[in-house]
């Protein structure tokens, strides 16, 4: 699957207005960290991607696929527990698990079209904690760098680093592609210090994530700069 940035900003403006539906299992008694969901959230974009349903040309969910990309990348993250999360789980779709975290993704619907049980969860709101500091990254794996100067709840979190992890997927070739998903999609989410981001953004060259504005943040704000060692001058 290549990017779509084949296409200008006005023709993706003017295409039909796809998205791509994620949904995280919140039980109440049980949510999970916040990083493990952040994480898991990216896995679970990857995993969609490089789905041969969505990857061969006669895939069940090929078009939507390139319909979505033919317009503005739109994820929205919603969450579910109990008896949503079981419905959730019977529509189209794939559960990917994380540490101790649940998200499934399901196939681009039209922006106003989502099906019934997915469009009555909620989306806004989604707030996660870490309860122990995260570990320093693999420096051989993936990292998703988070902003630092940026307050975004879990769900807008999670549909960024499933963004970053999709600017990752465009830049790398073939090979680089199955190598990664042979190996289960390692990748870490991590926030740098102020002055690290800076670096980041100022030095790497590495592909970063400008959120359109829709919620939360203003347009154009960096939310996330997508770390991968084929990718690393």
């Amino acid at each position: 699957m290549t990017s779509p940035f084949q296409h200008s900003a006005t023709e993706r403006d003017a295409a039909p207005q796809f998205v791509l539906p994620l949904v995280v299992r919140i039980e109440r008694d049980a949510p999970p960290p916040r990083t493990d969901a952040l994480e898991t959230s990216a896995r679970a974009v990857l995993t969609l991607l490089s789905d041969e349903r969505a990857t061969d040309e006669d895939g069940e969910w090929a078009q939507a696929v390139r319909d979505w990309q033919d317009a503005r990348i739109r994820k929205v993250v919603r969450r579910a527990r109990g008896g949503e999360w079981r419905r959730a789980e019977t529509l189209p779709g794939i559960t990917v698990t994380g540490q101790s975290a649940e998200v499934r993704v399901f196939p681009p619907v039209p922006l106003d079209g989502w099906p019934k049980d997915l469009a009555k969860l909620q989306v806004s709101g989604t707030e996660l904690d870490d309860p122990e500091t995260p570990l320093p990254p693999d420096p051989a794996e993936p990292v998703l760098w988070t902003n630092p100067d940026l307050s975004m709840s879990a769900g807008k979190a999670m549909a960024q680093t499933g963004h970053g992890a999709q600017l990752v997927w465009w830049e790398l070739d073939a090979d680089e592609r199955v190598a990664w998903r042979a190996a289960g999609f390692p990748l870490a989410v991590r926030e740098p210090s102020s002055r690290a981001w800076a670096r980041l953004s100022t030095t790497t060259g590495l592909p970063v994530v400008r959120d359109a504005g829709f919620t939360e943040i203003p347009p154009g704000s960096p939310t996330i700069i997508a770390d991968h060692p084929a990718l690393r001058a």
